[in-house]
């Protein structure tokens, strides 16, 4: 069975408050994910003074602050993702972030986190890609925004810098929070892997948790879901995360889908083997016969249960004489 790579993402969920993200990391575990994800970054190095907010953020937080000045209220200081790493080792979670500059790729890198994680905005970063790249650690790539074009660059950029493509997850992603479902594009995530051959998962950005369960079902090797303690809670991604129950809902879900895929033999099941002689039907006498009657359509009939002669053999019986008598309803013999 493979089993998918489910990432709760936490984020900029926690507000900077390090009894929020424990909880979030509580959360975490509690709903069976493998890995909790947070985000990284110092504001000064990642945008200007004047650069704007989406529009979904501006509708979740203050109209009259600024991207950078949302960004340094909902972000950690570097060394706080230490607690993070150890807290999560505690809950048998794996922790890893998103870092958005250099200086917080290199303090995640020296933190020793198992995965790096290229935000879809940071596709077209040359030297941010190079920088990953050099790690030579796994690394999943957020394509949100991208065309293929932009892809398949990135991809030659981070395996020039070290990290081989069989080291990479490419993840199908939409940007926009909550994204509508005529813009998901779900088999988009099928012409990545088809186009360069590699892993793909799918970051899910929309309401509820049909998309992901569909993208499992489509071939995803990987499951990124942003999630909450509370909807309610101040801050730009809470609105379009799940809450912890269906969080758990997701994976759970999640877990059964893998099951349910199999492995593409068509075979009966063992649970339904035991249902062949009730649903089957067999050759049977369609009223009484005597014994060296020939057999045929006015005579036979096929009923339930299926343990005689296969109905499939109706041909094969035609005409050959009865061995002995038999009465309606009984089981043909030859």
């Amino acid at each position: 069975m493979n089993r998918t790579f489910i990432i709760a993402e936490a984020g900029v969920n926690h507000n900077a408050d390090l009894g929020l993200a424990r909880g979030l990391i509580d959360a975490a575990a509690a709903a069976g994910a493998d890995a909790v994800k947070f985000q990284t970054a110092i504001p000064e190095l990642v945008v200007t003074r004047y650069a704007q907010k989406a529009d979904y953020q501006k509708e979740t937080s203050r109209a009259d602050e600024s991207q950078l000045e949302m960004i340094r209220k909902i972000l950690f200081p570097l060394e706080t993702h230490r607690e993070l790493k150890a807290y999560c080792e505690e809950r048998g979670v794996i922790f890893f972030s998103t870092a958005f500059d250099p200086v917080s790729l290199e303090f995640l890198e020296k933190l020793g986190q198992p995965y790096h994680k290229i935000p879809s905005g940071e596709i077209t970063n040359l030297p941010y890609l190079r920088q990953v790249g050099a790690y030579r650690r796994p690394t999943i790539l957020s394509t949100g925004m991208s065309t293929l074009g932009e892809i398949e660059a990135a991809l030659e950029v981070l395996e020039q810098s070290g990290t081989n493509r069989e080291r990479i997850t490419v993840l199908h992603c939409n940007t926009e929070y909550p994204t509508p479902m005529t813009d998901v594009n779900l088999r988009a995530m099928q012409t990545i892997r088809d186009a360069f051959g590699v892993r793909v998962g799918y970051s899910d950005h929309t309401a509820g948790i049909e998309v992901s369960l569909a993208a499992v079902a489509l071939g995803a090797t990987m499951i990124e879901k942003h999630f909450t303690l509370d909807r309610q809670l101040p801050g730009p991604d809470h609105k379009a995360s799940l809450e912890p129950d269906e969080l758990k809902a997701m994976v759970s879900a999640i877990r059964n889908i893998e099951l349910a895929m199999g492995d593409g033999i068509k075979r009966p099941s063992s649970s339904e083997s035991r249902n062949k002689d009730i649903a089957r039907r067999s050759l049977v006498a369609a009223h009484a016969i005597r014994v060296g009657e020939a057999f045929s359509a006015a005579n036979l009939t096929a009923k339930r249960p299926g343990s005689g002669l296969s109905p499939m053999r109706w041909d094969e019986v035609m005409g050959r004489k009865a061995p002995r008598d038999f009465l309606p309803d009984e089981m043909i013999e030859l």
